[in-house]
């Protein structure tokens, strides 16, 4: 078994998804960052805009001996809303879009599998719309944005989205 493999996600806000991964044992690094569009290494201002077609994303790197990449798709499922396009909660654009980009033909495997079973399950009222892609090039979100939610912890977007997703799917047992 590999040491480490990656899994790129985009569940809305990359910070979101940086913070809920950030959490899990197993993981080792999370980075955010964009996919899925057409402009060659694409800054924050300008995915904003929506004419790129990036989607914010984290690459997570794992430790498949002590998590599953079905443990990770559980976890990008019950982390967001995958039956809304183009948004999450106030967030609205093609950047927030839900998308699992995989890295291997076992990834899209799994990750189809797993569509159809939470697509079939009475979890969500509406049909996924989350999309399927090939990881063709990942591109590193600026350094600001790194490790955002740990250290600003305070800022209003933190408090009023970060923190009660972490609560909900964290909740001490």
């Amino acid at each position: 078994m590999k040491e480490s493999e990656k899994a790129t996600f985009g569940a809305g806000c990359f910070w979101c998804v940086e913070a809920v991964f950030q959490r899990l044992e197993g993981v080792k690094d999370v980075v955010p960052g964009y996919c899925g569009g057409d402009k060659d290494n694409p800054t924050y201002k300008e995915i904003c805009t929506g004419m790129t077609g990036h989607a914010e994303v984290a690459q997570i790197t794992f430790d498949p001996a002590t998590i599953s990449f079905d443990d990770l798709l559980n976890m990008f499922w019950q982390s967001h809303d995958p039956t809304t396009r183009n948004r999450q909660g106030n967030d609205v654009g093609t950047q927030y879009r839900s998308a699992i980009f995989y890295h291997d033909e076992e990834q899209r495997s799994a990750a189809e599998g797993s569509k159809e079973k939470f697509g079939n399950s009475e979890i969500f009222s509406n049909q996924i719309v989350t999309e399927i892609t090939a990881l063709d090039k990942f591109w590193p979100a600026e350094d600001y944005h790194n490790d955002y939610y740990n250290n600003n912890p305070n800022q209003p977007y933190c408090q009023i989205v970060i923190k009660p997703k972490l609560d909900k799917l964290f909740k001490k047992k």
